[in-house]
This record gives C-alpha cells, structure tokens and sequence, in this order.
C-alpha cells in the first residue's frame, strides 16, 4: 500500500501541474528544480513530496 498525501501536497502539486506543465517531466530531479523555481518559500520536505507527487501525476498523464 503506497502513502497518502495531505490535501496541502495535493493540492500544491495540482496547481504546479496546471500552471507550468509544459516546465515539468518525468523525472524527479529535473521536476525539483522547477518546484524550487515556482515556490521558493517552501520547505525541503514539502518541495521534495510536490516534486515526487508531480512527477507521478506526468507519469500517469501518459497512460491517457
């Protein structure tokens, strides 16, 4: 069974996705780097779980 994500890394990572799909990809240290760009007050952790939660929101979008 996988971890549930809080609504707060939900919800940031649904509006990164939105905003700057064209920014993201599939891979987890490209997606960081573009976390960090778009929302640098954020803490390691919380730019670490978006990132790895975007990156798998891409993932998925590719199966569609």
């Amino acid at each position: 069974m996988g971890r549930i994500k809080t609504l707060l890394t939900k919800r940031l990572s649904f509006d990164a996705f939105d905003r700057y799909k064209d920014r993201l990809s599939e891979d987890f240290e490209e997606n960081k780097k573009v976390i960090s760009d778009v929302m640098p007050a954020g803490s390691k952790k919380v730019r670490n779980t978006v990132a790895g939660y975007v990156t798998r929101l891409m993932k998925k979008k590719e199966d569609y």
